[in-house]
Formats: structure tokens, sequence, C-alpha cells
């Protein structure tokens, strides 16, 4: 009885430090790479902006293969994620940008106010889908791994022969893995975004394109409980990054439609936003209370 109670006592801590360190590490990163790749993109014009990207890609590259043999798990983890931060912008982002720029894409302006609401290099990335694809496939068919959202898919595809299927995971090295979760989860939230914003499939104001943005805002929410569970260094900066750019679908969805300003001067003109938010905190609320009973009827 007595090693129940502390084993319950030892689930339900909290690591609110490890917690906030975590997050403050991400929110710290983004705006350094981002603003590296600023100072870049307006210091370098023509074909020096490519040779400037793949500086950047390179030196991201660098601090992820050296995180392969440095010794420790968080000096690993943290080469991981700001290699992935640094390789996304320079090699990935930087890049689009200077070909969509060479081949004259035009951005995407507000139709009322002229603004651009995308970038020519974001309307051109919904094109990698196919590449997406492919190495969530991989991923899908080669791997065991901790990972909620491919293991749910996993289960939904595989049923009972996931075993069977997926035998085994790749070797793991702590920086490749974070790599790879920063380079995955920024490709995969950017594409949905994109094909969100796309008026051929959805649009800014679509249904769709709200309820997204919700499941970013409630989803991180769940997120960052998890996350105060983790007692590792190593797992709470992978899942506080995480937690963040999940957290970040909502914001960049919010601010695209206008929700709070919207809201705040006339929220008469927003009473299907307001519909499906209040339909997104009902069905949430439902889902908990479902859960609490299954587990008081498994008890």
């Amino acid at each position: 009885m007595k090693d129940s109670k502390l084993k319950t006592a030892g689930m339900r801590k909290l690591h609110w430090g490890k917690a906030v360190v975590s997050i403050v590490v991400t929110l710290a990163a983004m705006p350094l790479t981002h603003s590296l790749a600023r100072v870049l993109k307006e210091g370098t014009t023509g074909v020096e902006q490519f040779y400037a990207g793949m500086g950047m890609g390179a030196f991201g590259l660098f601090m992820v293969i050296a995180g392969v043999f440095v010794k420790g798990h968080i000096r690993q983890t943290l080469l991981g994620l700001f290699g992935g931060m640094f390789y996304w912008m320079g090699a990935v982002d930087f890049l689009f940008m200077y070909f969509a720029n060479r081949f004259g894409t035009q951005a995407q302006l507000d139709p009322v106010t002229g603004e651009v609401v995308s970038r020519p290099e974001y309307l051109l990335l919904p094109a990698t889908f196919g590449f997406w694809v492919m190495v969530m496939i991989l991923y899908l068919f080669c791997t065991r791994n901790g990972c909620n959202f491919l293991n749910w898919w996993q289960k939904l595809f595989f049923g009972k022969h996931k075993k069977e299927i997926v035998v085994r995971a790749m070797t793991r090295h702590t920086s490749i893995v974070a790599f790879m979760e920063v380079i995955t989860m920024l490709w995969t939230c950017y594409l949905v975004l994109m094909f969100c914003y796309d008026e051929r499939f959805f649009g800014d104001h679509h249904p769709v394109t709200l309820l997204v943005g919700m499941l970013g805002l409630i989803g991180s929410i769940f997120m960052f409980a998890k996350l105060l569970r983790h007692a590792s260094w190593d797992m709470s900066l992978r899942f506080g990054f995480a937690t963040v750019i999940i957290f970040w679908i909502a914001v960049e969805v919010f601010d695209r439609i206008h929700l709070f300003p919207g809201l705040w001067e006339n929220p008469g003109g927003y009473k299907q936003e307001l519909l499906l938010i209040a339909a997104s905190i009902i069905f949430t609320g439902c889902c908990l209370v479902y859960n609490n009973l299954l587990v008081l009827k498994n008890k």
C-alpha cells in the first residue's frame, strides 16, 4: 500500500521549473534564428542570398552532427534543437525565398489593405506535400517511437498487427531525433496552415481554418500539462519545443483572421467564430468527462 501511494505521488509530481525553462529556451531560440535570417536577407542580394542560406543551413547541420559525438543528453538535445532551427531557416526557408524571388513568385496581398499576408516562399511550400508524405511513410512503417501522433496513426492503420509491421526503432542519436522533430513539426504545421489559407481549399475565414487554430490552442494546453510531468531535461526540452509550435498555430490563425481585434470592435460580426469557439470548448469538456468516467470505471 505504501509503495502504491509513493508511486501515485511520483506520477503526480509536477516539474514547473523544467517546463518553464524548456518553453523559454524555445522562445529564445526562435527570434534568434529569425533575427539572424533577417540580417542575412537584408544584407545580401541575388546569388549571395543562396550562399547565405546554404551557409546558415550548413552551420545548423554542423551543430546537429556535433551533437552525435558530444556526451550528455541535454547537450545533444540543445544542439539538435538549435541546429534544426538554424537548418530550417537557412537551407529551407532561405532557399525557398531565393528561388521564389529569382523566378518572380508574387506575395499574397490583403485585397483590402494591400498588406503582405503570405510571403512568396510560403506560397511555394505546399508543393513539398509529396516529399512530406514520403518522410511520413518512413516514420509510420519503419520506426517505433514515443510520438503520440505517429503512434495514433500506426494503431489506426495497423491495428493489432502494429508490432509485426513496426518491429524496432532506428539507431537512436538524441541530437538527430531532436533535429528531425524540429524539421517535421515545422514542415507539417506550415503545410497545414498554407492549405487552410488557400482559397481553393478553405480560405482564411473558413470554419476549418478557425478549428485548426482552436485545435492548436487547446492541444497546446494539454501538451503543457503533459510537459509538467517530464522529469528529464532532454524530454522536457523537446516536448517544450513541440508545445510552443502547436500553440503558435493558434497564434498564426487568430492573427491572420484578426480574431481578437474583431471580437473587441464588432462581436456581432463574428457569430460563426464565437459559435465554433464555444463548440470546441464544449467538445473538449465532454471528452474530458468521458475519459474521467472511463478511468473511474476501470478502477
